[in-house]
């Protein structure tokens, strides 16, 4: 399998071709735009789904889950932790677009256990102020999993805490394995 990383051998102008990645990005949405046609469905996903997962490369959640453009709502960020703004799209997400289902997806390898929430002190050091937001690292991917189902299950903000489940992707297998949320 050939991915993106294969040409990640040179410099950061070798990556980006002519001009900047972002050049790069733009030109690739002017080829598929050149071909769009309109799917014709609206925000509401399909499977009634929303997948919350870690922003990781190498995750490519459509594939590993055999979902389909407009099946479900999909929230990354850094660890694929449950923070506040994690609940706030997943309340819109129920509430306004008729999500019911929620799956949390970790991954093996992931860079949140390898910082500590001393990044938010080094950052007030080099910048002169602290992020008022919380780095939300961790030592125990399965713990941290069973953390943000607590998390979705108590937030009095969300309709629908029945079906969560959670997960940790093994980035060497591709597979998941389900975590057990007691």
């Amino acid at each position: 399998m050939t991915t993106s990383a294969d040409a990640h051998t040179g410099s950061d102008a070798t990556i980006a071709g002519d001009g900047t990645v972002t050049d790069r990005l733009f030109a690739a949405n002017e080829r598929y735009a050149a071909e769009f046609a309109d799917p014709g469905m609206d925000a509401r996903p399909v499977l009634r789904v929303a997948v919350v997962a870690c922003m990781d490369a190498r995750l490519d959640l459509h594939k590993a889950l055999g979902l389909q453009l407009g099946d479900c709502h999909t929230i990354r960020n850094a660890g694929g932790v449950v923070t506040d703004d994690v609940i706030r799209s997943l309340t819109i997400s129920q509430r306004a677009l008729g999500t019911r289902s929620v799956v949390l997806i970790h991954h093996t390898g992931c860079g949140m256990e390898a910082i500590t929430e001393e990044f938010r002190h080094d950052l007030e050091l080099e910048v002169g102020q602290r992020p008022a937001w919380a780095v939300e690292a961790f030592r125990d991917v399965d713990q941290d999993v069973r953390q943000s189902m607590q998390r979705v299950r108590t937030s009095p903000f969300l309709l629908h805490t029945d079906d969560v489940r959670g997960f940790v992707f093994d980035v060497r297998t591709g597979r998941l394995r389900e975590i057990d949320p007691a």
